[in-house]
């Protein structure tokens, strides 16, 4: 299997990491199963809201700096539309590995678009003071090679 990413992407992913404020030792010890079960399930209620076209619900499960940066749940989901189509209308949806990766935990999701097309997203992941889990971002990378 090999994926390839273009140093763009790479480039975006460092930004999200680096501009999400949270200190290494947030994620200095190993996650626990229910801490796997929490990310994914923020991701899967995030797209869930995308399915129902619910800005609102899909706007909550963002970590406050993509809330900032974006100010309402409108402005949110039509930049979703426009650049996020495979995780706004995934046709298949596969959990991979939660990797500790920086200061933030990265969720790989491998999503198959409505046209067949897969790609592996990258959420970085941003617990917040009250234990639950937020989507810092999402970085997109065409899948290459190996089964979806």
């Amino acid at each position: 299997m090999t994926l390839r990413a273009t140093g763009a992407r790479l480039a975006a992913l460092a930004f999200v990491l680096a501009a999400a404020a949270v200190s290494p030792a947030a994620c200095a010890d190993a996650l626990s199963e229910e801490d796997g079960r929490a990310v994914r399930a923020a991701i899967a209620g995030q797209m869930a809201a995308f399915a129902r076209d619910d800005a609102e619900a899909a706007f909550a499960f963002a970590a406050p700096g993509i809330q900032a940066k974006f100010g309402n749940p409108s402005t949110f989901i039509a930049m979703v539309r426009a650049a996020y189509r495979p995780v706004y209308r995934p046709r298949e949806v596969s959990f991979r590995e939660l990797r500790l990766s920086g200061p933030l935990p990265v969720q790989e999701v491998l999503v198959v678009d409505a046209d067949g097309v897969a790609f592996l997203a990258l959420y970085p992941m941003q617990r917040q003071p009250d234990g639950t889990w937020r989507i810092a971002g999402c970085v997109l990378t065409r899948w290459e090679g190996g089964a979806a």
